[in-house]
């Protein structure tokens, strides 16, 4: 046995050890096939620090758990493209899928070539991905996307889109709303007429993902900051 086989074993015990019956009936309620806590799971990374060899042997179990650790311990630079878009589409769980696109693609040189790749494809969970990587530039690095034609695509596609990538064209109109106020009364209007998850239950204190709930609150919470910072001078 090499160490990395020993170490692959290792983890996978101490992974069941750490499984919850309670959080596994919880997780799996959003089609999250794993009964591990997060917190243990962060605390279990930290520990086994960065390991690219042994990242790649965790995410080849198919296991949920061990591929939420190997997403923490990984070195999101060292994959090529293809492996990006071989693990985007083995993906199964939503957290698998979300922990991958925002922990690894969104570091990866890749990132952009994979945007306009996924965003293009057919499966619908793969274009989720391409809409998620185009909501961070429309808050980092909005210059050459082309807010109209996104808005355009939004508003003929997100009513009838499935679940997952409907979600990702929601958060992506209303990221377009908050951060750019020459589109906020289109990006409104859209989200009103559409009413794409408008009855969406929203825990106390949590802001609603329904977008004009959304982009209003947003918007309030920077005009308040704005102004107390004005205050201090």
């Amino acid at each position: 046995m090499t160490p990395t086989e020993t170490t692959v074993a290792e983890v996978m015990a101490e992974l069941a050890a750490l499984d919850d019956p309670k959080a596994r009936a919880v997780n799996e309620k959003h089609g999250d096939d794993h009964g591990v806590n997060l917190s243990k799971l962060r605390a279990l990374a930290k520990r086994l620090k960065t390991q690219q060899e042994l990242a790649r042997r965790l995410w080849e179990t198919d296991d949920t758990a061990a591929r939420l650790l190997a997403l923490l311990i990984c070195r999101p630079k060292a994959f090529e493209r293809a492996e990006l878009d071989a693990m985007v589409r083995e993906a199964r769980a939503p957290k698998v899928h979300d922990w991958l696109v925002n922990y690894v693609v969104k570091k990866s040189p890749h990132s952009e070539e994979l945007r306009l790749a996924w965003s293009a494809d057919p499966d619908p969970v793969v274009a989720s991905a391409g809409w998620a990587l185009t909501t961070e530039r429309v808050a980092k690095k909005p210059e050459g996307l082309g807010l109209a034609g996104l808005l355009d695509v939004i508003e003929a596609e997100m009513k009838d889109a499935p679940d997952r990538l409907q979600w990702a064209m929601n958060h992506c109109l209303a990221q377009i709303g908050i951060e750019h106020a020459e589109h906020r009364a289109r990006a409104l209007d859209i989200g009103e007429r559409l009413e794409v998850l408008k009855d969406y239950p929203t825990s106390p204190g949590c802001t609603s993902p329904f977008a004009p709930t959304w982009i209003t609150e947003m918007v309030r919470r920077q005009e308040d900051r704005a102004q107390s910072v004005r205050g201090t001078h």
